[in-house]
C-alpha cells in the first residue's frame, strides 16, 4: 500500500514538472518584442537607406538579427561554444551616433558562447579579419533591463560594427 502511495506522489510530481509555464526562459527574447523589434529595424534600414542588410537565418528561420559584411576575411571559421573570439567593436543604440562602447587599441577576447546571443548570430558571418555590422533586437541583447552604466535603456535594439581579429578553438 505504502508503494503504491509513494509512486502516485512521483507521478503526480513528474506531470506537475511537465505543465507548460507561460513564463519565458531566462534570457528568451518574447515573440511580442521580437515582432516590434523586427518592424523598427526594418524601418530604420528602409528610411536610412542602409542597403546591404540580410536578415541572419538560424536552421531555417529568422532570428531578427540584420548583418551587413563589410570585409568577409580569410580562413576557415568554426564557432563552437567555446571558441575564443578576439574582436574590435563600436556600439550605440540604433538610430543614435552615441556611442556607448568601442574599443581603440584592445582587442579584448571572449567566448563564443558567453557572448550576448546578437553576436552570436553576427559573427559566424565573418571569417578572420572580417568585419561585419550588426542590427540586434533587444531580447538577443540585454532584454527589458536597462544598463544604467552603458546609458542604455530597456529593450534597446543595438547597431555594432565588429571586428573580428582572432578565432582559437
Amino acid at each position: 500500500m505504502m508503494g503504491r502511495i509513494l509512486l502516485i506522489v512521483v507521478l503526480c510530481g513528474c506531470l506537475a514538472a511537465c505543465s507548460k509555464s507561460d513564463t519565458p526562459l531566462p534570457g528568451a527574447i518574447s515573440p511580442q518584442q521580437l515582432a516590434a523589434d523586427t518592424v523598427l529595424i526594418r524601418s530604420y534600414i528602409n528610411s536610412s537607406n542602409a542597403t546591404g542588410f540580410l536578415p541572419d537565418v538560424s536552421n531555417g528561420v529568422a532570428t531578427g538579427v540584420y548583418y551587413k559584411i563589410d570585409t568577409l576575411g580569410t580562413g576557415n571559421a568554426l564557432f563552437t561554444s567555446s571558441t575564443l573570439v578576439t574582436v574590435g567593436y563600436q556600439g550605440s543604440v540604433m538610430g543614435s551616433s552615441t556611442i556607448f562602447a568601442q574599443t581603440s587599441n584592445f582587442h579584448p577576447s571572449f567566448s563564443y558562447g558567453q557572448m550576448i546571443l546578437g553576436w552570436q548570430y553576427g559573427i559566424r558571418h565573418i571569417k578572420t579579419g572580417g568585419t561585419v555590422r550588426l542590427l540586434i533586437p533587444s531580447g538577443y541583447a540585454y532584454g527589458p533591463y536597462p544598463q544604467s552604466t552603458l546609458g542604455l535603456p530597456a529593450n534597446a535594439i543595438l547597431d555594432f560594427t565588429i571586428k573580428l581579429y582572432n578565432i582559437s578553438n
